[in-house]
């Protein structure tokens, strides 16, 4: 027999250690970058909130003014009794109010937020028409 030597398994176990370890960073990076994407996303969501109530605690002072008789600048009168407004979001969405006022009695016919910016359509992608 020659000089052989028995087998040793100190070499699998490193591979395999540096494998689990190389695994586990890879999973420490992915939760990391979750953490920070779901971290921006509760801070843009924070964000419009804060500019919703900004907005609509801003309509309710104007429908409060038109309440007791006074018309407050940047409020519109197309009718009789009828007063369109509109609080600012953001940049691209405002909140419109379209309000109804006789004396105290008051009746709100909409209250939306909408879209300032007009809509594109994308037709950079060729869409087969059936043609």
């Amino acid at each position: 027999m020659g000089n052989r030597r028995p087998f040793s398994g100190v070499g699998i176990c490193s591979l395999l250690v540096i494998f689990a370890v190389l695994c586990m960073s890879v999973f420490a990076l992915l939760s990391v970058s979750t953490v920070q994407s779901q971290a921006r996303l509760a801070e843009k969501a924070r964000a419009a909130a804060d500019n919703y109530y900004r907005a609509e605690n801003e309509a309710e002072q104007i429908l409060a003014q038109l309440r007791s008789g006074e018309i407050p600048p940047g409020v519109e009168s197309p009718g009789k009794h009828l007063y369109t407004y509109s609080c600012d979001l953001s940049e691209t969405q405002t909140l419109a109010v379209w309000v109804a006022v006789t004396g105290s009695e008051y009746e709100i016919l909409r209250w939306q937020v909408v879209s300032t910016v007009e809509w594109q359509a994308d037709d950079r992608i060729p869409v087969w028409r059936g043609e």
